[in-house]
């Protein structure tokens, strides 16, 4: 793979820097015990344009009217087990996650293969960003406050599903845009085989991360970010 022409990498979260297993046994879990907490932030103007989303989500979805926040409340706590890539959730996940790694509860795990590589290709001149289906706001917490401290300070940018969906070409078209960069001079990381075809069809370079679990699903893969850099040519 010739990439030594990359400028910019871009890497998933889940599966990717960190275990699939927090964000389903540590993150969800702790969102499902603390869900009524919302409520003590529903002042705050994110919440209230959430539970608006909420709502116009559900009388398009399933043509039913909701107006109590316990009714919210449900549909979050069912999207949450179904894994819904629904920007509303994201936002309030992200809210009570903030609660917990304040609080020290949660702490963002990430692998152990993942903070040199991120600093060495700082210190080579790559700028680095996050996309993630969760909030950038989850995004920053992840990453502010992992089991090897903060390592928000290495990553230039943070998209989410506002920016749009992550198997959509026409979002990595808006995310070139966004960081002023040719496509081809973008490299993505991912475990998954949908977002990198989209990726690469909006010209990204394009790997995958096979972690414990991940099938290979891609020509050009790595098991860890320590094999990356033979791949870019470093």
């Amino acid at each position: 793979m010739e990439q030594k022409k990359i400028k910019y990498i871009l890497t998933d979260i889940e599966g990717t820097t960190t275990s699939v297993s927090f964000v389903y046994d540590i993150l969800f879990p702790y969102f499902k015990a603390h869900i009524k907490e919302i409520n003590n932030f529903s002042q705050l103007q994110e919440v209230k344009e959430a539970f608006s989303q909420v709502i116009e989500i559900v009388a398009e979805e399933e043509n039913e009217q909701i107006t109590t926040s316990e009714e919210v409340l449900k549909y979050l706590e069912k999207w949450s087990n179904e894994d819904r890539k629904v920007t509303p959730l994201k936002t309030l996940q992200g809210i009570l996650w903030r609660n917990g790694y304040a609080s020290g509860e949660l702490k963002g795990h990430v692998y152990d293969d993942v903070p040199a590589v991120l600093e060495e290709w700082k210190s080579k001149g790559l700028k680095l960003g996050v996309f993630s289906s969760g909030s950038i706001a989850a995004q920053k917490l992840i990453f502010g406050n992992s089991i090897f401290g903060d390592l928000s300070k290495n990553f230039s940018h943070y998209f989410d599903t506002n920016t749009g969906q992550k198997r959509d070409v026409n979002t990595y078209i808006e995310i070139a845009k966004k960081i002023n960069l040719l496509p081809a001079k973008i490299l993505f990381l991912s475990d998954i085989q949908q977002e990198l075809e989209a990726a690469k069809e909006a010209g990204f370079k394009t790997l995958q991360l096979v972690r414990p679990g991940t099938a290979i699903s891609w020509d050009e893969y790595v098991h860890d970010f320590s094999e990356i850099n033979s791949k870019l040519g470093f």
